[in-house]
């Protein structure tokens, strides 16, 4: 009998130490896009889950966050790729389908919000999404003033794709996304050309108005232009709704003079949504729920929502979000607006090829 004790109280350790090792090692990876979440969240939710690692990783484009899913083994056990990219990605078998009993938050989200998703990802199968935006034109009303008067189009994509108004604010700055996906069905739906196009030729005309207007572009960035616009050193950018709204921030706080407004055209813009997404590679799965349940509380997204300047699909989360963005329709758009909005799709794979072609064509000028 002590014999068999002896056996047993060695293997009992040795499972009891696998489980504190296995406690040990709960590191949670996180890929999300830059300067997208509270300080606060992300500490709380250590706080919260104390025995959990969390590393927090930073991307500024779908592109970039593609390339690490598609080689299989992306490293992350959450992700937030947008609805556009995610369908591809469900497509190529990159996500493990959503586990819903251990997201209890669930039902938090807005109903009209995921039925709009299922284009993407159909039944919501993949994904739970986290914001949604809009491409708008981000500006320093004194600059946009002083170059091109009081009439200025700031509320029209001709303030960016009019080589007239265009070339006057290059000498204040201008900053693009440096995105195919989302720049080029802008150009498409100036020239009154379908901004999901697969027509190879629907890209030559895009490149030419695009490659018209390349000398007066101070650059491309997904993410430099929110500092920039901030500190005064670019004068007009486009990029996404939320990013303005946290440059103003970012320039009240410093108190250097500079005000950031915006403007949702009137011609229309994509709307886009950032999804929550669980790689099959994940090495931490039952974390990966955790933390996006936890995002799902009302009480949580809200201040989120009040940093980046996005609204959040919860439909519970609301009321908690700051008046000045919820009530600002450049953020939230209203119902009339919202008719010209318009949702991006996954190009076939001959146009994706053209579209990267071109892409590379703008950027460096030729």
């Amino acid at each position: 009998m002590k014999r068999l004790k002896r056996f047993i109280a060695p293997a009992l350790c040795a499972a009891l130490l696998c489980g504190a090792a296995q406690a040990e090692d709960r590191t949670l990876r996180v890929y999300n896009w830059f300067d997208y979440i509270t300080p606060k969240a992300l500490d709380d939710f250590k706080a919260q889950n104390s025995q959990v690692k969390l590393v927090y990783d930073i991307f500024d484009t779908n592109e970039a966050l593609e390339a690490k899913l598609l080689t299989g083994n992306s490293g992350y056990d959450v992700v937030v790729p947008s609805n556009v990219f995610l369908a591809k990605q469900i497509e190529a078998g990159v996500f493990q389908p959503l586990d819903r009993s251990k997201l209890p938050n669930w039902n938090h989200l807005d109903p009209k919000l995921m039925k709009l998703l299922e284009a993407n990802d159909p039944g919501n199968k993949f994904a739970v999404p986290y914001m949604y935006g809009t491409i708008l034109i981000g500006f320093n009303p004194a600059k946009v003033k002083a170059v091109l008067g009081d009439n200025a189009p700031v509320d029209s994509w001709d303030l960016i794709f009019n080589e007239e108004n265009i070339s006057k604010l290059k000498q204040c700055g201008v900053a693009l996304l440096d995105s195919p996906s989302e720049i080029l069905p802008l150009a498409l739906q100036h020239l009154g050309l379908d901004p999901n196009s697969n027509n190879p030729k629907d890209y030559e005309k895009a490149e030419a108005l695009l490659l018209k207007i390349r000398p007066y572009i101070t650059y491309f960035h997904s993410s430099k232009y929110m500092a920039d616009i901030a500190n005064g050193d670019i004068c007009v950018a486009v990029g996404y709704s939320g990013s303005f709204s946290q440059a103003a921030n970012r320039a009240k706080d410093a108190k250097n003079g500079v005000v950031v407004d915006m403007r949702l055209p009137k011609e229309g813009a994509p709307i886009w949504f950032d999804m929550l997404a669980i790689p099959k590679g994940a090495k931490d799965p039952e974390d990966a729920y955790r933390f996006i349940n936890y995002l799902l509380q009302p009480q949580v997204i809200a201040p989120i929502s009040d940093f980046v300047g996005y609204p959040n699909p919860n439909k519970d989360a609301t009321d908690l979000v700051d008046p000045a963005i919820r009530n600002n329709p450049n953020l939230y758009p209203s119902e009339g607006a919202m008719k010209g909005l318009y949702t991006l799709r996954p190009l076939d794979q001959k146009a994706e090829r053209v579209r990267t072609r071109v892409w590379t064509r703008i950027k460096s000028g030729a």
